[in-house]
């Protein structure tokens, strides 16, 4: 468990790091991309 934990604070800020798509979009169009892209995922892990 503290692995997992450990991934996922250094993933989170490697991520931070280099996305830069929410600062050059409107928080409306980041919205629909975010909810677009967690609609995709969900439907791949349901398969």
């Amino acid at each position: 468990m503290r692995s997992l934990q450990l991934f996922a604070a250094v993933h989170a800020s490697a991520y931070n790091l280099f996305n830069t798509e929410r600062s050059l979009s409107s928080r409306t169009i980041f919205k629909l991309n975010r909810a677009a892209a967690l609609s995709e995922w969900r439907g791949f892990l349901t398969v």
